[in-house]
């Protein structure tokens, strides 16, 4: 592994961590800013969103984080692309709907411009593991 790619698998951890922290207080500049512009979800029933539906659904308010976290980071570096598999730990408040869950992801990253961003993001409820 070259110091290149050292670098660049910590960015994408710090990224991972920082979009994680961005949902806990609702920091809709972050998440933006760490969201590309071609960045799709596709949601754990399978419904797919683009990232203006995504801040969108943010930005009505019914929706709050209690805890958000990623942890057991898998990062596999490709020439400008970055594929995380790692779990996803949520709970808070959506509309009158409590919930509480995990997930596994996987994400995309891709570097332009000097600097990371996600371009897709797939995640699968699991139990807790």
């Amino acid at each position: 592994m070259s110091v290149v790619e050292a670098g660049d698998r910590e960015a994408v951890v710090r990224a991972e961590r920082a979009l994680a922290e961005a949902h806990l207080s609702l920091a809709l500049g972050v998440i933006d800013d760490l969201l590309h512009p071609d960045y799709v979800i596709v949601q754990p029933g399978g419904s797919v969103e683009a990232k203006a539906e995504v801040l969108a659904s943010y930005r009505t308010g019914t929706r709050r984080w209690d805890k958000a976290g990623v942890d057991q980071l898998d990062v596999r570096l490709y020439d400008g692309t970055v594929v995380v598999i790692g779990r996803w730990q949520a709970s808070g408040q959506n509309g009158a709907e409590h919930f509480d869950y995990q997930a596994r992801f996987l994400s995309v990253w891709v570097k332009q411009n000097g600097r990371w961003q996600n371009v897709a993001y797939q995640s699968t409820e699991i139990s807790g593991d």
